[in-house]
């Protein structure tokens, strides 16, 4: 029997292969712009995303791998401005721990490390009463998000376009407590470690143990939470204490919380090394192995955006105008600028944007476009930065573990 990935290959092959006459067939409608279609990009109305598992607090999320949970949001899900639980993406790389309400009031967080001049345990109840709490909208997007567009195909969950979220988090300043427990002059970086435990069941073994460089820990949003959307953190998503490091991968925000580690060297937890969260340092071939000295830590991620509204694949009137709307964001930065296109990217038009609530939460957009006849119609979606870059309009440079696709995103409309 073909594995799901064959078929998934054999399939990108025959549609890239593909003439005119048949890409029409295969739609049903004639595409007034198929000519301008990018070389080997497969019209978004031929895809097609498998449910093939139920979570219960999540209807409509899209299961990916159930060793360890691994689910992602439908785009028209994520319509919301700020993402509900329910509606959140599922990125977990070992096993949930199983706590109780009576153990999450005893649960305790320990502050050390080479560069801690004074280590020391924090209850949740106390981390509560001596600092000031905070709350921000935060973006939490998986570094592997897109990953499912790559070519060759890159190994891991196969994610389109669902792995990201911008909830309201409260909990306390990573800061205030570092500096209360001391920062040595020699810190560089934070690690954390997490009460998950490992798919093989060795305690001796860590899921994952990731961080980030003093800076970044530093940052005003970098919150040690206990709260989302002003209820306990689900289940799924840490309870009862979780690290957010938002517009990094969300593999920097570590949940189950139970240990922060002051650095003197760049953290060497699991998944911190090798290939893993890394990108080659240069550009590379499609396809070529690299070394993983070669390999460098993924930071902030790229400029991207979102439409969630309406959904991929509806059919629309000639003669209406169609409202569009969605997100954007830009990792470390804001994003200036969003544009729409309906002819491949041949033209584009400006988007109303406004502004975030919060540094590092996302921007909502908004436009309306008319077509110009009946047919087969994508309409794509473009962000520009702070400083100036935009996404591509196809997939960008190609990695091992196909991290950080930022490509356009597209949905199918079928004019009539």
């Amino acid at each position: 029997m073909k594995s799901k990935q064959q078929t998934h290959f054999k399939r990108r092959q025959f549609l890239r292969n593909g003439s005119v006459a048949s890409l029409s067939a295969l739609l049903g409608m004639r595409i007034p712009y198929l000519p301008l279609l990018p070389a080997g990009l497969t019209p978004v109305g031929l895809t097609h995303a498998a449910q093939t598992a139920v979570i219960p607090e999540k209807p409509g999320l899209v299961v990916l791998n159930d060793r360890p949970i691994n689910a992602e949001t439908p785009a028209h899900l994520l319509d919301d401005i700020i993402t509900p639980a329910s509606r959140m993406f599922v990125r977990n790389n070992g096993v949930p721990p199983q706590i109780t309400a009576a153990q999450a009031v005893e649960w305790t967080i320990s502050i050390g490390g080479e560069s801690c001049v004074h280590p020391t345990e924090f209850s949740l109840r106390e981390l509560k009463q001596k600092f000031q709490h905070h709350t921000y909208q935060l973006q939490l997007e998986c570094g592997g998000n897109g990953r499912s567009e790559f070519f060759p195909p890159a190994s891991g969950n196969q994610w389109t376009t669902g792995a990201i979220s911008c909830a309201q988090w409260t909990g306390v300043r990573l800061r205030d407590v570092l500096q209360h427990c001391g920062i040595a002059d020699s810190a560089v970086y934070i690690g954390y470690n997490a009460a998950d435990t490992h798919l093989s069941g060795d305690p001796n073994k860590a899921p994952i143990s990731r961080g980030v460089p003093m800076h970044k820990a530093l940052e005003d949003e970098t919150l040690i939470a206990w709260a989302l959307n002003g209820a306990d953190i689900p289940p799924l998503h840490g309870y009862p204490l979780r690290l957010i490091c938002s517009g990094w991968p969300a593999s920097a925000s570590g949940k189950w919380l139970n240990e922060i580690l002051i650095r003197d060297r760049v953290h060497d937890g699991a998944k911190m090394t090798g290939s893993a969260y890394r990108v080659p340092c240069a550009p590379t071939a499609p396809g070529n192995p690299v070394a993983d000295s070669q390999m460098c830590i993924i930071q902030s991620m790229p400029v991207k955006s979102l439409i969630t509204f309406p959904k991929s694949g509806i059919q629309q009137t000639l003669a209406t105008p169609l409202n569009l709307r969605g997100h954007a964001w830009a990792g470390d930065r804001s994003v200036s600028a969003v544009a729409v296109s309906i002819d491949f990217g041949a033209s584009w038009q400006r988007c109303e944007l406004q502004p975030a609530v919060n540094r590092l939460a996302w921007q909502q957009w908004s436009t309306k476009v008319t077509f110009p006849q009946t047919g087969y119609f994508e309409i794509w979606a473009r962000a520009t930065d702070n400083k100036g870059e935009s996404q591509p309009m196809v997939v960008p440079g190609w990695n091992p573990k196909g991290y950080l696709n930022n490509a356009c995103h597209r949905i199918a409309v079928a004019v009539v």
